[in-house]
């Protein structure tokens, strides 16, 4: 049974924690990138739901400009040798990426849910 009372959950608030857009209480994954079948809590379902590439897009976006900005200023500053570059940037790269993957796969399901934008979502 869909959620269906209360206020609903700020998709800022639900992808940041990784829980349910429609009680903000239960678990939206049940792996690191599987979203549940449903909602643990209160029934919502969310077979509807597909993020798709969009998630990844965003991060390869933000991740590309804060860490090539960084790399670019620290070479004008330091000019350090490029293998230290590489040892410096590349987990960085990596560890933002993996970071941030789930909680924006989950704002972007939570923005899913607040606009509708699958005609099989059904919400309140």
């Amino acid at each position: 049974m869909p959620y269906s009372y209360g206020m609903p959950v700020s998709p800022l608030r639900a992808g940041l924690t990784c829980k349910c857009p429609a009680c903000g209480k239960g678990k939206l994954f049940k792996g690191f990138l599987d979203v549940a079948e449903s909602c643990d809590t209160c029934g919502q379902d969310f077979s509807a739901v597909n993020s798709g590439d969009g998630p990844a897009v965003f991060i390869i976006l933000i991740v590309g400009f804060i860490v090539g900005g960084l790399a670019v200023a620290t070479e004008l500053a330091y000019h350090p040798p490029y293998w230290l570059q590489l040892t410096i940037w590349l987990p960085t790269i990596f560890i933002l990426s993996i970071g941030l993957l789930r909680p924006f796969k989950a704002y972007l399901i939570a923005l899913q849910f607040k606009h509708k934008a699958s005609s099989e979502i059904e919400r309140y």
